[in-house]
């Protein structure tokens, strides 16, 4: 359906990457919150496709439209791409524009989500860091009440030549986050990644495998070149390995002269079906699909890879006495 207008002391892969991260568990609230999703009705979610300017009040315009007519359709849980609120085109532009997360930029959002009695996932905000020259890219879910539930900062930063199209130096302007999280939610256990961490499988495998995560959200701005190649590919191999429903809102089109993103916001089952996409990948708007966490169950007992795992942290090399 579619329409277009807690922290634990667990390893990564080995004591020195243990040293660099930490994991970050969020305890269950609302009576264990994810229990009465898996045991209730499916739950409705809506994946948003934009394309952000250089203009925070007019991406607020369009996040805010785009919001309400969400809820006019059911949908209580609205995931945004990454950098919704603002894509500038000069280089360095958003650390001048980057502020806090009790910010006035985040507090309008928040005042959005309470308004419309919905959660946001509001992937890729340019949290202001630890100094004048530094933000953090920061996937922020707020709650229906309005509240900041959970924030992730983005691990992973993008430092790449992509072939046939422009050098990207993300770490440039950004910090790279150090915690791993995961939160419970009406809609399951929610995995918080952004964009270029697609490209990771540990970090997907932690949160299924460590964290329990049922739903794994990625909002991205994914290249036109790299989109092409690997965006559907990348997605449902983590939903297929994770066993995980996968939310990924994409930004799409032309944002300036200098940038452009693929598109393709998409709504992946446990399977690794596409059980939701705009008919467009280009156009603005929100696809919609009812999550039924019984079907995450249902999977993970037929195919039960969590039992049949070999490697892990604990695994000696050959190399190893």
């Amino acid at each position: 359906m579619a329409r277009a207008s807690h922290a634990a002391s667990l390893p990564i892969a080995a004591a020195a990457a243990a040293a660099r991260f930490r994991f970050r568990f969020r305890p269950s609230f609302r009576g264990m919150a994810s229990a009465s999703a898996a045991a209730g009705a499916p739950a409705r979610v809506g994946v948003v496709q934009m394309t952000s300017v250089g203009d925070v009040d007019a991406n607020y315009a369009t996040c805010s439209r785009l919001t309400k007519e969400a809820a006019a359709s059911g949908v209580k849980f609205l995931c945004f791409p990454e950098v919704f609120s603002f894509i500038g085109s000069k280089d360095g532009k958003s650390v001048k524009i980057a502020e806090p997360l009790d910010g006035p930029i985040m507090q309008r959002y928040c005042s959005l989500a309470k308004e419309s009695g919905m959660w946001l996932s509001l992937g890729g905000f340019q949290e202001k860091g630890p100094d004048d020259s530094h933000q953090y890219n920061t996937h922020v879910l707020i709650d229906d009440s309005g509240k900041v539930r959970s924030s992730y900062r983005k691990i992973h930063l993008f430092d790449v030549d992509v072939p046939g199209n422009m050098v990207y130096k993300e770490s440039r302007f950004t910090i790279a986050g150090n915690t791993i999280v995961a939160v419970d939610s009406p809609f399951g256990r929610l995995g918080l990644t952004v964009c270029y961490d697609l490209r990771f499988p540990e970090l997907y495998q932690i949160l299924r495998f460590k964290h329990e995560a049922q739903v794994l959200l990625v909002p991205s701005a994914f290249t036109k070149v790299t989109g092409e190649a690997h965006w559907e590919i990348l997605l449902r191999a983590r939903a297929i390995e994770t066993q995980c429903y996968v939310i990924a809102a994409a930004q799409a089109g032309k944002h300036n002269e200098k940038r452009e993103s693929y598109g393709d916001s998409i709504i992946i089952d446990p399977w690794g079906t596409v059980i939701a996409r705009l008919p467009d990948r280009l156009s603005t708007g929100f696809a919609v699909a009812d999550l039924d966490l019984s079907k995450v169950e249902a999977v993970r007992t037929r195919m039960p890879i969590s039992e049949h795992r070999k490697f892990d942290s604990d695994w000696k090399s050959s190399n190893e006495q």
